[in-house]
């Protein structure tokens, strides 16, 4: 068994015994992977309003999510790790099952990279984000699809990649932002008219 295979237990039991949430974990561990797409959009919105820094961290931050869950494959593939219902036959399980190895977690890597690049762009949105990345993780474990480290690994995983390419790049993003800024492409960088 992997690390953390007691902890899966005790949220495995929690499932058991709240079947009135069932519906709304296993929606949320299938789709809620959709409210960072919203997330993104907001903090590219918000973005607009602010300096060249916190517009380049907000274009940075899909790259990021991208590039970590592409990076992640390597990892997934390397490591192997059975999913949760092919060790322990016994365990509840409310989502389909596939035969992708389990670590880490492609949704907690998504959802880590993009919390952790909206921490640039606006707090309140990052703090926001991150409380959704970890209810994702959670909902990924409750529903049987993966293992506690797994969720945990694929969230520091996407933090990690997203810090280190907004940490890389958006200084010389945020000076390219600048001379767009006063092009005909403004609008979608900055609000109002520009600087003459």
């Amino acid at each position: 068994m992997p690390p953390g295979s007691g902890l899966f237990d005790a949220i495995n039991s929690f499932a058991a015994e709240t079947p009135w949430l069932h519906g709304t974990m296993l929606a949320f561990a299938r789709y809620g992977i959709l409210l960072f797409v919203v997330y993104l959009v907001l903090g590219w919105w918000l973005a607009r309003g602010r300096d060249g820094r916190t517009m380049a961290a907000a274009l940075l931050t899909p790259v990021g999510a991208v590039t970590a869950l592409g990076l992640q494959q390597v990892i997934i593939q390397a490591v192997g790790e059975a999913r949760p219902y092919s060790l322990e036959p016994n365990a509840l399980i409310l989502i389909a099952k596939t035969t992708d190895p389990s670590f880490p977690s492609d949704h907690a890597c998504v959802a880590g990279a993009v919390a952790a690049g909206l921490f640039f762009v606006d707090r309140r949105l990052g703090w926001l984000a991150m409380a959704t990345a970890v209810l994702m993780a959670f909902s990924r474990v409750y529903v049987g699809a993966h293992w506690p480290l797994d969720v945990l690994a694929g969230l520091v995983f996407g933090a990690a990649v997203t810090c280190l390419m907004i940490l890389l790049f958006r200084q010389p993003l945020a000076r390219l932002v600048a001379r767009i800024k006063e092009s005909a492409l403004r609008p979608v960088l900055a609000v109002g008219p520009a600087q003459v």
